[in-house]
C-alpha cells in the first residue's frame, strides 16, 4: 500500500473543505464539523449527476435503437451503483465503518491505497474531468439561452422562420457569472446551491419527459425501431453508436465527488451506510428520469430525434414551457459548474499555500464592506486563479461548441479510469482480496468490459468532434 499511512490521511483536509474555513466550522478534535444527512448527500449527487447529460439521452437511444438503448442506460446505472458501493467503503481505513483514518478526497484515497504513482495518474484524470465539465456546462447553458430566443422567434414568426442566433455572447455571460460565483469559499457554503440546482434538474427533466409523452400522444404512434437511426453505411452507424455510449457514460458517474460528499455526512450511522443509501436512491431516481426522457424523446421523434431534447426544436409549443425548461437548465448549470470547479480550486490553492507559505498574495485575506451585505473576504490568489480558470473553460467552449461530441469525449475518457478502475483497485486493498479468488475474477472481468466500452466510446466521440470541426 502507498501513501502516508493512517495519521497522514486523518490530517488531510478534503479539497472541498478548504483551509479557509473559520474556527466555528471545526469540532473539538480539529476536524471539520459534519452535519450532512442522507438527503443532503442525495441533493449533492443529483446536482452532480443530472446535468447536461440528460439532454442528450434521447439522441443516444435513437442511435442504439429500442432494445440496446434502454438496456445500456440500465447497464451504466448498475455499474455506477456497484462502483459507488466499492468506493464508499474506502472512505475509512482499516475498517470501512469505524476506521480512524479518513480518506477525504478521491485523490487522497488513491494515494493512500495504491501509492503515489497511481495518485498522480488519477489526479490528471480527475482535474481533466472536472475541467471538462466546466467546458460542457458552458456550452450547454449557452445553447439553452439561445433556445429561449429561438423559441420566442418561432412563436412569433412561425416554425419555418430563419431564427438564427449565435451562442458566443451567452458563453461570455455565463463566464462572467461564474467568475463572481467562484469566490464562494467551498462546498460547505454551497448547500443552498445544490438544493436549488437539484430542484432545477428535476424540473427540466420532468418537462422534457412531459413534452415527450404529449408528442407521442399527439402523433398517435410510437416512433423508432429496434436498430435505431439508419446510417448511410456500417462505419457511420458504428461511429454514432460509439458516440452514444460516450454520451450515456457522461450522464452517470460521480465517483470523483463521492468521497468529498461522504466527508460532509455526519455519523452515526456510519458514513458508508449513509452514502450507499443516498447513492442507491439518487441513481434509481436519475435512471427513472433518464429512461423517461431518453425513451419518450425517441418515441416522439424517431429518426428525427434532436441532439439536445430541449434545444433541438423537436418541440415548438407551448413556447413558454420550453423557455422555462431552458431557464431551469441554465440555473442548474450555474450551480453544477461550481460543484465541479470547487475541487480544482481547492487543490490548486492548497498547493500554492504549501509552496509559498510566506506569500501575502497567496495567504492574506482582505475584507471588503458591501452595503446591506456581510463583509466579503477576498484573497488575491483566489481572485486571480479562479478568474483565469473560468476564462479558460469559456474560451475552449467557444472554440468547440459541439454539445453531443464534447459530452461523448468527456464521458468516454473518464468512465473507466475514474468510475471503475481506481474504485475496484482500492476495494481490493481495503478488503484484502487475494488474486484469483472468485470476487477478484468477477471484478477484474467487470473492469475489463468497462474498459472496452470506454475505448469504443472515445473513438466514436473523437471522430464525431473532428467531423463537426472540419464541417
Amino acid at each position: 500500500m502507498g501513501g502516508g499511512g493512517g495519521g497522514g490521511a486523518h490530517n488531510h483536509q478534503s479539497p472541498l473543505l478548504t483551509s479557509f474555513s473559520t474556527p466555528d466550522d471545526y469540532d473539538g478534535e480539529g476536524d471539520p464539523k459534519r452535519t450532512g444527512t442522507t438527503w443532503t448527500a442525495i441533493a449533492h449527487i443529483i446536482t452532480g449527476v443530472i446535468g447536461a447529460g440528460v439532454l442528450s439521452l434521447s439522441w443516444s437511444v435513437a442511435q442504439l435503437g429500442w432494445i440496446a438503448g434502454p438496456l445500456i442506460i440500465l447497464v451504466f446505472a448498475a455499474s455506477t451503483i456497484l462502483s459507488t458501493r466499492l468506493l464508499s467503503d474506502c472512505y475509512r481505513y482499516p475498517d470501512p465503518e469505524f476506521g480512524p483514518a479518513r480518506l477525504r478526497s478521491y485523490m487522497d484515497a488513491v494515494g493512500f491505497y495504491l501509492g503515489e504513482k497511481r495518485r498522480t495518474v488519477s489526479a490528471i484524470f480527475v482535474q481533466e474531468n472536472l475541467y471538462g465539465c466546466g467546458i460542457a456546462y458552458t456550452i450547454t447553458s449557452a445553447v439553452s439561452v439561445r433556445a429561449i430566443q429561438k423559441s420566442n422567434c418561432y412563436h412569433k414568426e412561425g416554425h419555418k422562420a430563419a431564427c438564427g442566433y449565435g451562442d458566443g455572447l451567452y458563453m461570455l455571460l455565463f463566464g462572467v457569472i461564474q467568475i463572481l460565483m467562484s469566490q464562494i469559499p467551498d462546498l460547505h457554503n454551497m448547500a443552498w446551491i445544490s438544493v436549488i440546482a437539484a430542484v432545477m434538474s428535476f424540473t427540466y427533466s420532468f418537462i422534457g419527459f412531459g413534452l415527450g409523452i404529449a408528442k407521442v400522444i399527439e402523433n398517435g404512434v410510437i416512433k423508432g425501431s429496434i436498430s435505431g437511426v439508419p446510417a448511410s453505411n456500417v462505419a457511420d452507424k458504428l461511429w454514432l453508436a460509439f458516440q452514444a455510449l460516450g454520451d450515456i457514460a457522461f450522464a452517470y458517474p460521480y465517483s470523483i465527488i463521492l468521497l468529498e460528499i461522504q466527508d460532509t455526512v455526519k455519523s452515526p450511522p456510519p458514513e458508508n451506510q449513509t452514502m450507499k443509501k443516498a447513492s442507491m436512491i439518487a441513481v434509481f431516481t436519475t435512471t427513472f428520469f433518464y429512461l423517461c426522457c431518453g425513451c419518450f424523446g425517441y418515441a416522439a421523434f424517431g429518426n428525427d430525434t434532436p441532439g439536445n431534447l430541449l434545444t433541438g426544436f423537436g418541440f415548438y409549443e407551448p413556447y413558454w414551457l420550453i423557455d422555462f425548461a431552458n431557464a431551469c437548465i441554465v440555473l442548474h448549470l450555474v450551480g453544477g459548474y461550481q460543484i465541479y470547479s470547487q475541487p480544482v480550486f481547492a487543490v490548486a490553492e492548497k498547493w500554492f499555500s504549501m509552496k509559498f507559505p510566506d506569500s501575502g498574495f497567496v495567504n492574506d485575506f482582505y475584507t471588503i464592506k458591501i452595503p446591506f451585505l456581510p463583509g466579503l473576504q477576498l484573497n488575491p490568489l483566489r481572485l486571480c486563479f479562479r478568474t483565469a480558470y473560468v476564462v479558460s473553460t469559456t474560451g475552449i467552449a467557444m472554440m468547440f461548441p459541439y454539445f453531443n461530441q464534447v459530452l461523448g469525449v468527456l464521458g468516454a475518457l473518464n468512465f473507466w479510469p475514474l468510475a471503475i478502475y481506481f474504485p475496484v483497485e482500492m476495494y481490493f486493498v481495503q478488503k484484502k482480496i487475494g488474486a484469483w479468488t472468485r470476487k477478484w475474477i468477477v471484478l477484474r472481468i467487470f473492469s475489463f468490459v468497462c474498459f472496452l466500452v470506454t475505448v469504443v466510446g472515445l473513438i466514436g466521440s473523437v471522430e464525431g468532434l473532428i467531423s463537426a470541426k472540419l464541417s
